[in-house]
């Protein structure tokens, strides 16, 4: 009796823990949500045209993770079929909807992503090695966007109506990063500088980091990328650059449906915040965190709260509300596909 209460204990005090958390985290970013779908019906002000415009560009960043998939995967497609892109977009909408739904953020959403890919054909392996490469180098070109933006901060505001500036700067973003990417992954000497400079940066506020570690570290994930994306690299990198610069530009063209007058670069700094505080899996996806976040830079940085909190409400109606039901879609699909095409355990059981 002891061992099943310990086996019970193992196996969902986790998840209660999980649970309450999640709850908690609502609760506190309880206000924040209610004040954002209070604004919904703000949106019929907006143009009708920006809504594909949003749905377009958001579509486009989506489907640079198939891409990168692909390329991980047909890695080590020798031996089997490679995967198709309705496999890759099903696997990778239903596993970004149950992120934004269920407890454990985009963990969860890696495991029913995986289990799709496994299902279909995938070793394991593979798709766990594929996987944590997408991760690690879109983490990368995320953490890397507040560097690039350091000169547009330094140069000062641009023209008038500089926010139309944004979508050219999300492309010569893109091809700096391509630029960056393709130097790190076949670069090694490049990786070690800058693993040093970051390791005597972060040795001022933490001790036990030191600037040999930092590079060492950096090395590692380097080289679990670089084998993941061998002979593939200006692809990867600019399947990684787009899938962030689509993004971004997405809450650009939010702003600009607004008439919002504010310096694009500015925008990226509150854009990567928001990104960051969707990888606290206090809540899915991020849900209040991100929106609260988003919506207080966006005023800090010189956008009046109304406009901010609309301009939010409709990149979050773009990125994090509508991939749910597409996701849920695709997961339908995948379940009703899955007990078509594979025999049951009777018929099984009853085969000669």
């Amino acid at each position: 009796m002891r061992i099943a209460g310990g086996g019970l204990v193992r196996r969902w005090g986790g998840r209660a823990v999980g649970l309450a958390i999640t709850g908690v985290g609502l609760y506190i970013v309880a206000p924040s949500i209610l004040s954002l779908f209070g604004a919904w019906p703000r949106l019929a002000d907006v143009d009708p045209w920006w809504f594909p415009i949003l749905v377009v560009l958001e579509g486009f960043s989506f489907a640079a993770l198939w891409w990168l998939a692909r390329l991980a995967l047909d890695q080590h497609a020798a031996d089997q079929k490679p995967p198709g892109w309705g496999t890759l977009a099903t696997a990778q909408l239903a596993g970004n909807a149950a992120s934004k739904v269920l407890p454990g953020g985009a963990a969860t959403g890696s495991v029913l992503q995986a289990r799709l890919l496994i299902t279909a054909g995938q070793p394991a392996a593979v798709v766990a090695s594929a996987l944590t490469a997408i991760g690690l180098i879109t983490t990368g070109v995320l953490l890397l966007l507040p560097v690039l933006t350091i000169p547009a901060v330094l140069i000062g505001p641009p023209p008038a109506r500089q926010l139309e500036l944004g979508l050219l700067v999300s492309l010569i973003m893109a091809v700096v990063i391509v630029g960056l990417g393709v130097a790190a992954l076949t670069w090694p000497r490049f990786v070690v500088l800058v693993g040093r400079g970051a390791g005597h940066l972060i040795h001022i506020v933490k001790r036990s980091v030191t600037a040999e570690s930092s590079a060492a570290q950096l090395v590692t994930q380097r080289d679990r990328v670089a084998a993941a994306f061998e002979g593939r690299w200006w692809a990867a990198a600019l399947a990684a650059a787009a899938n962030r610069m689509f993004d971004y530009a997405a809450l650009v063209a939010a702003l600009a449906a607004l008439d919002v007058h504010v310096r694009p670069s500015m925008v990226l700094l509150a854009y990567v915040v928001a990104q960051a505080l969707a990888m606290i899996p206090i809540t899915p996806g991020g849900l209040g965190f991100v929106d609260a976040g988003l919506t207080a830079l966006l005023v800090l940085i010189g956008i009046s709260p109304d406009a901010a909190l609309i301009g939010t409400l409709l990149y979050r109606l773009a990125s994090f509300w509508l991939p749910i039901p597409v996701g849920l879609l695709a997961w339908t699909g995948w379940r009703i596909h899955l007990h078509i095409t594979r025999p049951s355990r009777t018929d099984d059981g009853q085969t000669p």
